[in-house]
């Protein structure tokens, strides 16, 4: 096991046969809320159909999208892609009014896959894991820690946690694997 540093410096956390964790590099994370109508509009504007269904995501080239709730999204692109989406929420704002807020440095985000992931995340995640369909996500908690999780494929997800509750989180995450391991 490696240790959180301060930094959250992205790497392997835990590797193993089981499990692998491991910190993702930093993305833009966007927060976006607006009214049901005018989902076409910032849709055309981002170049990202937004989902309407709760959990579901979208994907266009570096941007990826998850509704959170009936008028929330988050918006995760590389730092690249950024100025593109803001300036193109800026140029419609006008018209259509809505609440872009940058959220990147509230969050990070651990990879974890493996045969044992849904194992591993069930020890401190009250949903039904196996029930999250591939391609999908929510917005849960993880031992009272509220997170996005985002499922990948079968035995690979995502966990957005706020950075603050990081060390919390992957601690746990760490001794699951290694309870894990240890069977």
């Amino acid at each position: 096991m490696m240790a959180l540093t301060p930094e959250f410096t992205p790497g392997q956390l835990v590797s193993g046969d089981v499990v692998s964790v491991s910190l993702m590099a930093p993305v833009a994370r966007f927060s976006l809320r607006l009214r049901a109508a005018d989902i076409p509009a910032v849709s055309t504007a981002i170049g990202v159909d937004l989902p309407t269904r709760i959990g579901a995501c979208a994907h266009h080239e570096t941007a990826e999208v998850i509704c959170l709730g009936p008028d929330e999204w988050q918006i995760q692109t590389d730092a690249n892609d950024s100025v593109r989406l803001i300036n193109a929420c800026a140029a419609i704002y006008a018209q259509v009014p809505h609440s872009l807020t940058d959220i990147s440095a509230r969050e990070v985000t651990i990879s974890i896959e493996g045969p044992g992931a849904v194992d591993l995340l069930s020890i401190g995640c009250p949903r039904d894991i196996d029930n999250i369909a591939i391609g999908t996500g929510c917005r849960t908690v993880f031992d009272g820690v509220s997170t996005v999780l985002w499922r990948e494929g079968e035995t690979r997800f995502r966990l957005d946690i706020w950075r603050s509750f990081a060390p919390h989180v992957i601690g746990l995450i760490q001794t699951g694997c290694a309870e894990l391991a240890a069977q």
